[in-house]
């Protein structure tokens, strides 16, 4: 049963992420929100600071690399109170929902703490842990001809000797530029279907590709996101994560397993810019005048305060539904219900509130005196990406109606 008490450890890690969050994240905040494409410098000590704590043994500062640990004796102890087995998804998004309460794109710029270091954990070896355990690793999924039907991959990966051979555009590619090794979703054979999508790790320097654009984006500017060609790329054979055999009877269920892992991580990071908006919000609500009262009937209040009980009702119920999605993870249970269901109701979450929070706090709002209009926009994406808000409610009802893909589109 989950205890929401967090153990000691966690806090101490979320607490370590929130600093870095306040004291590095905030104050550059802006300046890399109007510098698009710029690297964030600052990162390169964040970088290193992450690189010590995780020799060291600490819970890492960013929130994407979360999944898989050794379970070891200390970790067990550690995460006790919650009855995790590892802990390692509940530690990844307590720092994301902190790191985001500073700023979704820095977070989601921090060297070596891609979206891919999620499906590596997810689905690779204990070999290739140990090869990959350190690399920064973006994914690769997205392609021009299907946004949201990850199924409909065309990209393809050719056995050829001891090297696959790899064809096909990626698009909106998250830190595609900047990191060291993409994780790349292809098809070994087409005939197969679904089922032949594998993920492929792929080197930044490997034969073959290359970065086509940077787009320009409504949000999230400091991260980069890119536009990645795959032609005749070469890489390793041992760098098809997971085993290399077509398994038609468990079908996509291998490769969608990362998104159990990383839609739980997203979901943190509305939250933690929603509670931005939240506190920035009430700070200029009582500035105002404006009482906020958790004894009054919210009819009987301000129209203001009573929109801010409402939206911190939906922020509190959003937490639980990612705290659910985590745990059930690090309990070795099968949360694909849980972590669509956090990810659908924490996107919905933060976009509601930080634009309500624009609104209700007038010209302020709209201006750049706060970063208020900015987490309206950086809260957008994050009811996007790892899955829109229309594809997690189809699958929220598949599983709760007991429905197949091909019975409820």
């Amino acid at each position: 049963m989950i205890n929401l008490e967090l153990p000691k450890k966690l806090r101490a890690s979320a607490n370590q992420a929130h600093q870095v969050a306040q004291e590095i994240f905030r104050p550059i905040s802006r300046k890399y929100d109007l510098a698009e494409h710029e690297y964030p410098v600052e990162l390169d000590t964040m970088a290193a600071m992450v690189e010590g704590l995780a020799d060291s043994g600490t819970q890492k500062i960013g929130g994407a690399a979360g999944g898989r640990s050794d379970d070891s004796d200390s970790d067990r102890h550690a995460t006790e109170l919650l009855g995790n087995t590892n802990g390692g998804n509940m530690s990844a998004l307590l720092n994301a929902l902190e790191t985001s309460w500073g700023d979704v794109g820095l977070m989601l710029s921090i060297p070596y703490q891609g979206l891919g270091n999620a499906a590596i954990a997810a689905v690779a070896t204990d070999e290739q842990l140990k090869r990959f355990g350190k690399v920064w690793a973006s994914m690769a999924i997205t392609e021009p001809s299907f946004g949201s039907d990850s199924a409909a991959v065309s990209t393809t990966a050719v056995l050829d000797g001891d090297e696959w051979v790899l064809n096909g555009e990626k698009i909106f590619v998250t830190a595609g530029q900047r990191s060291t090794h993409i994780v790349v979703w292809a098809t070994v054979d087409k005939s197969l279907g679904r089922a032949a999508i594998k993920s492929f790790v792929v080197p930044r320097d490997a034969p073959g590709l290359s970065v086509a654009r940077l787009e320009h984006k409504l949000g999230i500017k400091a991260s980069d996101t890119a536009v990645l060609l795959l032609q005749d790329c070469r890489i390793p054979k041992d760098n098809i994560l997971g085993s290399p055999e077509v398994n038609v009877e468990k079908g996509f269920a291998g490769v969608m397993q990362t998104f159990d892992n990383t839609r739980p991580l997203v979901a943190a990071m509305a939250i933690g810019v929603a509670r931005a908006a939240l506190e920035e919000l009430r700070s200029i609500l009582t500035g105002a005048g404006v009482e906020i009262s958790y004894d009054t009937p919210a009819n009987n209040q301000h129209a203001a305060a009573a929109e801010f009980l409402r939206m911190e009702a939906d922020y509190e119920a959003a937490y639980l539904l990612a705290l659910r999605a985590a745990w059930m993870a690090d309990n070795k249970k099968p949360n694909s219900l849980e972590a669509s269901m956090s990810k659908a109701k924490a996107g919905r979450t933060g976009t509601d509130v930080t634009l309500k929070a624009v609104e209700l706090a007038g010209a302020i709002g709209y201006s750049q005196r706060t970063l208020l209009e900015k987490w309206g926009r950086d809260s957008k994406i994050l009811d996007i990406f790892e899955g829109t808000q229309q594809i997690q409610q189809l699958i929220v009802a598949r599983r709760i109606l007991g429905k197949t893909s091909a019975e409820l589109k």
